[in-house]
């Protein structure tokens, strides 16, 4: 593991920082890739996890959470990566769904669902990519309509949707007819996995992960009124409210991998000995680490500015941190783990030392839940007050 981040933390965020790394430890990179290869999940550390209170350290302690946020929920994402156990349902389970229904939720939904995200009995997925809406959720295709008795029937399709073999249920973003303009706007469901016309087809992917990919078809899926999240008029306010948590976390995600790539490529460094010396010891492996190091630090900073501003309130603020937390990460992320690799030589293309898959995983953190590009829309049009080119 690299060593522990210098940015200056709270002791409430340290203790938490060094008790997760502790439970990541026990699991380490060994666990997860048997997981994988058994074709299984990550029960084992997804249970302790939950009994530790650590999924659940974002909600609120009135449901059984632990009353802290985006912060703290990220602290303990990025640790376990960094042990080299990552749980990538954390993301979608407490983040997003976890976040969206406290904040926006109905008693009954918060009283229903908020217990067991927190303590981990009852998981979550989040589906909003479309197959032909990219990045796009103004193209969002996926529709819901009132059927004249209160229900509602939902028909789309959804792609890249993660853990939904697992999920007891799945947001979906759709879009509804406005009734002033005609005009179709956000809205946000909760679909049980069993509902009838609601199917789901595994995506086969390069990526070695516990967590599968899956298609959706919902094929006129009714659902009672109460499967409405929030307000239907403040949808876009609350698929937003989810979508800055959801890159916070994948910051933490991708600081997490790019830390244990590092680490594995600093103790390999130390002990690798060539012409009498450690390889570390020479400029062209210890200078690029460094700068592993530098940009790694550097993502960390902007993603608890990221988690702060969120956690404060201030969405906007919140809404381009967490795109340049995300894009700094990412680009941290993928560096680190092609110099490790490149560090170790053909060792780094081996299974005992647990980087050649990374190199696969590290890509996913450019690509979702927003590309690099799109990121660099947001900024050069949001920030920089740059002419929109989309």
């Amino acid at each position: 593991m690299s060593p522990s981040p210098a940015v200056a933390e709270t002791e409430e965020h340290q203790a938490l920082r060094a008790a997760v790394a502790a439970l990541g430890k026990r699991y380490g990179r060994a666990y997860a890739t048997t997981v994988v290869r058994e074709g299984a999940h990550p029960d084992a550390l997804w249970a302790e996890a939950a009994e530790l209170g650590y999924l659940g350290v974002n909600l609120p302690e009135e449901y059984g959470g632990g009353g802290g946020g985006t912060a703290e929920l990220s602290i303990v994402l990025e640790e376990l990566g960094a042990a080299g156990c990552p749980l990538l349902m954390m993301i979608v389970s407490p983040a997003i769904c976890g976040t969206v229904i406290a904040r926006f939720g109905t008693d009954r939904q918060k009283a229903t669902w908020l217990p067991g995200l927190a303590d981990g009995s009852l998981t979550m997925a989040f589906g909003i990519t479309e197959p032909d809406a990219g990045s796009n959720s103004h193209r969002i295709t996926t529709t819901a309509r009132r059927d004249g008795g209160g229900d509602w029937l939902l028909t789309g399709r959804k792609v890249f949707v993660s853990g939904v073999d697992i999920a007891d249920a799945t947001l979906i973003v759709g879009r509804t007819e406005d009734a002033r303009t005609g005009r179709l706007k956000p809205c946000l469901f909760i679909v049980p996995r069993d509902t009838p016309g609601f199917r789901r087809s595994q995506i086969d992917m390069e990526l070695q992960a516990p967590e599968k990919q899956f298609e959706l078809v919902l094929d006129e899926v009714r659902l009672p009124a109460e499967a409405l999240v929030g307000d239907e008029d403040a949808g876009l306010l609350q698929l937003f409210a989810g979508l800055n948590p959801e890159r916070v976390m994948t910051a933490a995600f991708a600081l997490g991998m790019g830390r244990y790539a590092l680490g594995r490529a600093v103790e390999y460094a130390r002990e690798r000995t060539v012409w009498k010396a450690p390889i570390g010891s020479h400029q062209a492996i210890a200078h690029p680490l460094a700068q592993v190091h530098i940009e790694l630090e550097l993502a960390r900073l902007m993603t608890q500015k990221a988690a702060r501003l969120y956690d404060e309130g201030d969405d906007l603020g919140a809404g381009e941190a967490a795109n340049m937390a995300k894009y700094a990460a990412a680009e941290a992320c993928v560096k680190a783990v092609d110099q490790a690799v490149h560090t170790l030589g053909g060792n780094g293309l081996t299974r005992e030392y647990g980087l050649a898959s990374l190199v696969t995983a590290a890509r996913v953190a450019r690509i979702a839940p927003v590309s690099r590009e799109m990121i660099l829309n947001f900024v050069s049009h949001q920030s920089l007050g740059l002419p929109k080119s989309y």
